[in-house]
């Protein structure tokens, strides 16, 4: 850590109000998921600390909607040279916090500078265009155009699974769209959340007091959702939270990233070992803790013995172990509470008539990659969102089949299939009812520089750096005669 913080010992989250940093008497503390040791600290805070970042954040943005673009171009910039610089550092923090395994969080790294780079490209096209109001008879020959605005301030509240990629993905496009925002991070990931805002912060494009950083849950989440100095709330997180967003957020854009339940089909054309493979890594990256990490697998009744038995092969080849060792490819869940029900769906199943092929069994410590067959449509783990490294396999009799199946979720945020047969292809792309569709790979592929977000109880809303800058603008009209 030493070279961003004041001490290799340093391991607080500061509270922002702004530019200025604060701390307090009460810390909670946060212990990697994998060694248990305390890794980070962050202090409590309550709704008036929310209320408070809030103000500091409104008057803020009187100033940051009148910089010029080419500043917060240059700041988003510099944000991502220095975090590049940083990555060993940032690489570390994401270990210690969440156990992601350390060739993924030094991918994660990676992508958040790219995610930056990418809005301070798209800033320059943030513009309107002119109209042509004499286009009717009823109307009449002026100079009319419309422009992208600013919208003010910006509450962003991000979870733990990517605690670095996530927050870039809401406060460059807020902030270089020139809103203020006042960050809720998740509460696993403090100090990752707050080295990224100090960066931030400490640039010396930086617009001041745009960008705050409070720590909470419920109370202070409440008071950032439902105080009407924000004109947009940006959310990942779960469905359940999501709906109570809705409920209290006002009228106030909302942007939502929810919850998943990704499947792909296998079709009986498809290349058996390289679905198997891609299967494996999609449904166990990251300990099945994506959004779109792949839960469902329904398989041609023709190949569906022998791609099982290829997955649970796949399966036996992932390392499994300490996420600070270069070669693991999976590590712990992010608490005892998620290992728990990771082992009651399994059970859960088993008591249904499933049939474990592979894993099931805590090892270590470490719940690992494990295969379900036999699993059927009204069995729980196939229904909800696990959130764990389970897949399940269904088999099918037909494309036809395997549609009606994967569409029948209160979900849609991304599906696959895995096939040779064109018009089947071409078909999903239509038929397939998510944000997004993949063709010959896992559900569980996202690009930072598409548009993400699914339907349903998936969210509203797109992120990716050109998209959000649509969420955190507002459109004005101007006429001119």
């Amino acid at each position: 850590m030493f070279g961003l913080f004041d001490s290799k010992d340093d391991i607080v989250a500061k509270i922002y109000f702004g530019s200025k940093e604060e701390s307090r008497e009460n810390l909670i503390e946060i212990k990697n998921p994998f060694s248990g040791e305390v890794v980070s600290k962050y202090p409590v805070c309550d709704a008036k600390d929310a209320k408070r970042a809030l103000e500091i954040a409104q008057s803020a943005s009187k100033v940051a909607k009148k910089t010029p673009l080419h500043q917060r171009i240059k700041w988003l910039e510099d944000v991502a040279i220095k975090l590049r610089e940083k990555e060993e550092f940032f690489t570390k923090l994401i270990i210690d916090e969440v156990a992601k395994p350390y060739t993924f969080a030094k991918i994660e790294v990676q992508r958040c500078a790219e995610t930056i780079e990418l809005t301070a490209k798209e800033l320059i096209n943030l513009h309107g265009e002119t109209i042509n109001t004499d286009a009717m008879p009823s109307g009449r020959e002026a100079l009319a155009y419309y422009k992208r605005v600013p919208i003010g301030v910006a509450t962003c509240i991000t979870p733990f699974n990517f605690p670095l990629n996530l927050i870039a993905h809401k406060i460059a496009p807020a902030l270089g769209a020139g809103n203020a925002v006042v960050l809720k991070p998740t509460p696993e990931a403090p100090l990752t959340a707050y080295a990224l805002a100090k960066l931030f912060i400490d640039s010396e494009y930086a617009v001041p007091d745009t960008l705050s950083v409070v720590y909470g849950d419920a109370e202070v989440g409440s008071e950032l959702v439902s105080n009407q100095i924000p004109r947009v709330v940006s959310f990942t997180g779960s469905a359940q939270v999501g709906k109570i967003i809705m409920a209290n957020a006002g009228i106030k854009k909302v942007a939502l990233e929810l919850g998943g339940n990704a499947a792909t089909f296998i079709d009986s054309s498809a290349n058996i070992a390289d679905a198997a493979k891609k299967c494996a890594f999609g449904s166990f990256y990251n300990s099945g803790q994506v959004c779109i990490s792949l839960q469902r697998i329904y398989v041609h009744k023709d190949i569906y013995d022998e791609f099982a038995k290829a997955l649970a092969d796949e399966a036996k080849e992932l390392k499994v172990g300490s996420p600070y060792n270069k070669d693991t490819f999976m590590g712990p869940l992010i608490n005892e509470d998620a290992k728990l029900r990771a082992k009651r769906w399994v059970a859960s199943a088993k008591d249904e008539g499933a049939k474990v092929l592979y894993g099931g069994d805590e090892i270590d410590g470490i719940f690992p990659p494990t295969v379900m067959i036999d699993v059927t449509d009204d069995m729980p783990i196939i229904c909800e969102e696990v959130f764990a490294p389970i897949v399940s396999l269904v088999k099918v009799d037909s494309y036809e089949e395997a549609l009606e199946k994967i569409n029948n979720s209160p979900y849609g945020l991304q599906y696959s299939i895995f096939t040779n047969n064109l018009k089947n292809a071409k078909n999903f792309i239509y038929d397939a009812e998510a944000g997004g569709v993949v063709i010959n790979d896992i559900p569980t592929v996202r690009f930072d520089i598409q548009p993400y977000g699914g339907i349903k109880q998936s969210g509203i809303g797109k992120e990716g750096p050109k998209f959000a800058l649509e969420e955190f603008t507002e459109i004005k009209s101007v006429v001119i005669f």
